[in-house]
């Protein structure tokens, strides 16, 4: 089992920066690949950004790339998801995912059924 809790969400400019914050509890964070997901208002929950159990493998979703990073400490059982250059389209409550499983060392799902645990999301409202 692994309870997940997101934290750093807010009301930003466009242009600013916002680091999420995904903290894990339960014996399998460091083997799990970690995933976050948003879903605006009225549109389905859609990948964001994901990384392998060891965090030296990353995967993003196209309008994420050079602008969002995503990173993890296992030994503090937290994942980030680093946030520059913000634009009103990257409005959307965002969640953390984990897998439960570590999967291949290159494992990093884009999709939301390879995903176990979920947390409660946390709220990005950029303005323009």
């Amino acid at each position: 089992q692994v309870q997940l809790v997101e934290s750093g969400g807010g009301l930003v400019q466009a242009g600013d920066s916002l680091r999420l914050s995904c903290a894990a509890s339960g014996r399998t964070f460091s083997e799990s690949a970690m995933g976050w997901f948003r879903q605006a208002p009225g549109k389905e929950r859609e990948f964001v950004a994901a990384i392998n159990w060891s965090g030296g493998v990353t995967n993003y979703v196209d309008s994420a790339k050079g602008r969002f990073t995503v990173s993890r400490d296992n030994a503090k059982n937290t994942v980030y998801l680093q946030m520059n250059s913000l634009k009103p389209e990257d409005t959307a409550v965002y969640y953390c995912a984990a897998s439960g499983s570590s999967g291949s060392f290159y494992y990093t799902p884009s999709w939301a059924s390879e995903y176990n645990y979920w947390g409660q999301g946390t709220q990005v409202t950029v303005s323009s």
